[in-house]
């Protein structure tokens, strides 16, 4: 029975005493018994929570009496296990992290597309399709006939511009990502370097794979989430992908059964790069993990994935 909801939510505004939020909102988090991760930094707000429903329709409630977050949007989606172990609610300089000054998408942004409108927008040849996302998250599934930037960190997404992009050659420029919130950073920068039609999904791949039939999809394979669930498919379903948790790479199902693959402490994409004193205190942990979850505790040690 999926008895968790959880909400994934962003919203680029102007908060110049976001420092004075972090409390309050803390507090109404575990007044709710809500879990899972909020950023505030002067730009707005980004975090996914989770709980079961009423509780967390609660918290959005409260956000919302913010006249700030009056409008926040958020994407659901429902587990049949918790996401998250714990609450954090913090301070950042970016909600996204690109680490260029002077982007505000509330000055300069991109054109939302509606995900039943995206599937046009992307069979049209002279647009260029990006995937806003990092290597790995690319790696389990994208649209088809996307560019792979093979990006680590959304820090090298300007970098990528400057060395693969012209202004001049590439007119039409679409782009996407998990929930919306790097598109719309990464199509405010690129409208401020020049770049005259510029994209970007609308609500991210999830409102997409919520909206959009199955039958009529260009999406390919699955979607990595920053929580427990590691990917959804069409529908928002719980996908087929589990994660090391020493590398944090999605693995898929033929991935699990490799010989390299051990829970906790390595996987075919590690395996070869991890000492064996690395592996030997993975062991350990691991074994702590374990005796942890048989005694229905979480070990502090089971770290907990934040985009």
């Amino acid at each position: 029975m999926n008895q968790f909801l959880t909400a994934a939510l962003y919203k680029f505004v102007s908060l110049p005493n976001y420092q004075l939020l972090q409390a309050p909102i803390l507090a109404a988090c575990q007044q709710h018994r809500i879990k899972g991760t909020l950023l505030l930094a002067l730009e707005g707000i980004n975090g996914t929570i989770a709980g079961v429903p009423e509780d967390v329709q609660a918290l959005l409630a409260y956000l919302r009496t913010y006249p700030e977050f009056s409008d926040l949007e958020h994407k659901e989606s429902y587990a049949d296990k918790h996401p998250f172990y714990r609450m954090k609610v913090k301070l950042k300089k970016e909600i996204v992290t690109m680490g260029v000054n002077g982007i505000d998408p509330n000055q300069v942004v991109g054109t939302y597309v509606k995900p039943e409108d995206w599937n046009m927008l992307i069979s049209d040849p002279d647009v260029i399709l990006l995937d806003t996302r990092n290597d790995y998250e690319v790696h389990i599934g994208t649209f088809k006939g996307a560019v792979d930037p093979k990006t680590t960190t959304f820090r090298e997404f300007p970098e990528y511009v400057a060395k693969n992009l012209d202004k001049t050659k590439h007119k039409k420029v679409a782009m996407f990502c998990t929930g919306g919130i790097r598109c719309e950073k990464a199509s405010s920068f690129m409208k401020q370097q020049g770049f005259e039609e510029v994209y970007h999904l609308q609500g991210g791949i999830l409102k997409y794979l919520e909206t959009v039939p199955k039958e009529q999809s260009m999406w390919e394979g699955e979607c990595f989430v920053f929580d427990q669930r590691v990917a959804v498919k069409h529908g928002l379903e719980v996908g087929e992908y589990d994660q090391c948790y020493a590398c944090r790479m999605p693995l898929s199902p033929e991935e699990l059964k490799s010989p390299q693959y051990t829970p906790g402490i390595s996987c075919p994409h590690c395996y070869d790069k991890t000492s064996e004193e690395k592996k030997a205190a993975l062991t350990e942990r691991q074994r702590q993990v374990i005796l942890a979850k048989q005694r229905g505790d979480t070990h502090i040690g089971e770290k907990q994935k934040t985009s």
